[in-house]
């Protein structure tokens, strides 16, 4: 989704699955395959039930993971050297004593936890985070975390039994929250052949407050309490069972009503936030980068020139589509960055509504009698949003029918190569981060999975953008690098190859009766680390 992407998404889609019966994964089997019935459980032995509104098909290796699901998931599971907290994204110490002295030094010295322990009960020692990096930095190891430490990070080296110094290419502070991307592996487990297919498929074994205990990837996922836990975040809950529930009424019948089986849900629809409050429920909702987005393959004309991309943005009548399919819980994106981002700066380029201006470019571009196929993914409120891109289309002389499919139909046919003109699918960098750099590059750089999707890489502009993508990572001064930033985003506004057509909010809904703590999120999946019973 949405939530899934780089060079990661190629291989999460490949092995996406159902857990193979191997020795290595036998304890991923806490209730039959396919079930999601709620544990039970009274007092502090009480399961919390939760409802996730994506599948949870994806891969679950860290490294390389974009799956909203197994994301949020893996932040219960593992830890990494520091972690930030879900809302504000200040970086805390997690599996480190503390957090870098001087965030602006080239090298910063970690000293893990003492008495930190993996699930199966083995010491996490400073082997297991170089291993970690190792993983991340190798050239020939192709994750999509690598897109998130190599330009600045050079090695990670063995000080002591529990200390590693990580050392930098370059000063870089926004590096410190960064390492929240990097969740520390146990070596033993993954160094075994075939364990990163078995991490793909589902298995993990992290040091968090919460061990997985089963997986099964059509239906739920399930946790309890690590009682070897001896971090910052301890867990409040006895056990925990994740339900994937893509179909927005399912998911809204799960967690309402005198039959609720659930605490919390995300992604819930908009138009049911009102009956959800009125039964009692607290429903909250986080404004942030998730976004409905257009990939157009520059390689199938004409979308090769960019007036015909250009022209199907200005088409789009979006004031409408944030007012009937979104409920007025969006903006027209006016830039890459929604406007919230520290970095935001109203684009060169904004696509209003412009179905005149749209026709001109068309006309300019020689094309007449187009028809497009738009290939969507089949989150709920994207769907709700492709009836008006049609009709849009369809006003400007564009026949356009509509092709939604599951995320991992849509993104195979991508890994494939297969010949698409138009993708519509969603998206939320801020499952990565805040800092601009790190959004920007999860969609743009010349070895990114998306840009390969998008067949653009090496156009003469792309390789102009990526240049002016590096220098800005280099870029000392604050104040500068913004400006270069907010530069190199009107660029991606212009050229339209991935582009946003609407920023929106997204709703998390609770029992507070029930549980207490919970914080909407402004991205996909939720965070109990700081939830309790009530």
């Amino acid at each position: 989704m949405r939530d899934e992407a780089t060079h990661g998404r190629r291989t999460f889609l490949k092995h996406a699955g159902a857990l193979g019966a191997t020795a290595s994964l036998t304890t991923l089997t806490a209730c039959g395959p396919g079930s999601t019935i709620d544990l039970g459980g009274h007092g502090t032995d009480r399961t919390l039930t939760a409802v996730i509104g994506y599948g949870n098909d994806g891969s679950w290796d860290p490294t390389q993971t974009a799956s909203a699901f197994a994301m949020a998931a893996n932040n219960h599971i593992y830890e990494g050297l520091a972690d930030t907290d879900p809302i504000t994204r200040a970086p805390y110490p997690a599996l480190a004593t503390r957090l870098p002295a001087d965030p602006s030094a080239t090298t910063w010295r970690f000293t893990l936890r003492p008495g930190a322990t993996f699930h199966d009960g083995t010491p996490v020692t400073a082997d297991d985070v170089v291993f970690v990096f190792d993983r991340i930095l190798d050239p020939g190891t192709q994750t999509l975390a690598q897109g998130f430490f190599a330009g600045w990070l050079k090695e990670v080296r063995k000080v002591g039994t529990r200390t590693v110094d990580l050392v930098l290419a370059f000063p870089f502070p926004d590096g410190v929250a960064r390492l929240t991307l990097a969740k520390i592996m146990p070596k033993h487990v993954f160094s075994r052949p075939g364990a990163w297919d078995d991490a793909i498929k589902g298995l993990a074994v992290g040091t968090g407050p919460y061990r997985q205990t089963g997986h099964h990837p059509k239906s739920n996922t399930t946790f309890a309490a690590y009682d070897g836990y001896n971090g910052p975040r301890r867990p409040a809950f006895h056990a925990m069972n994740w339900l994937t529930i893509v179909d927005a009424a399912s998911r809204v019948a799960r967690i309402s009503g005198t039959g609720a089986g659930a605490q919390i849900s995300d992604n819930i629809p908009y138009a049911n936030i009102t009956r959800l409050e009125q039964g009692g429920l607290s429903v909250g909702g986080g404004a942030g980068m998730n976004n409905l987005f257009l990939m157009f393959n520059t390689r199938h004309k004409p979308f090769d020139d960019v007036r015909v991309r250009q022209a199907l943005h200005y088409a789009i009548d979006t004031e409408q589509l944030v007012e009937v399919a979104l409920k007025g819980h969006g903006k027209p994106a006016s830039s890459f960055l929604n406007d919230t981002n520290p970095a935001y700066r109203r684009a060169r380029t904004v696509y209003g509504h412009d179905p005149d201006r749209a026709k001109a470019l068309l006309k300019a571009a020689g094309v007449r009698g187009l028809r497009v196929n738009i290939l969507a993914v089949n989150v709920s409120w994207l769907v709700d949003c492709l009836p008006t891109i049609k009709s849009s289309w369809d006003a400007v002389g564009v026949a356009t029918t509509l092709s939604p499919q599951e995320t991992t139909a849509v993104f195979t046919k991508m890994d494939q190569k297969q010949d698409y003109q138009v993708v519509a699918a969603v998206s939320n960098p801020n499952q990565f981060g805040l800092d601009a750099d790190l959004i920007m590059r999860y969609n743009y750089g010349p070895g990114n999975l998306w840009m390969g999707y998008a067949r653009w890489s090496d156009d003469a502009v792309a390789k102009r953008l990526f240049a002016d993508m590096d220098a800005a990572t280099r870029e000392p001064d604050p104040d500068r690098k913004r400006t270069m930033i907010q530069e190199y985003v009107d660029v991606v506004a212009e050229q339209a190859v991935l582009y946003p057509v609407v920023h929106n909010e997204l709703i998390t809904a609770w029992d507070p009766r029930r549980v207490t703590g919970i914080r909407a999120q402004p991205y996909p999946g939720i965070n109990v680390l700081t939830a309790k019973w009530a």
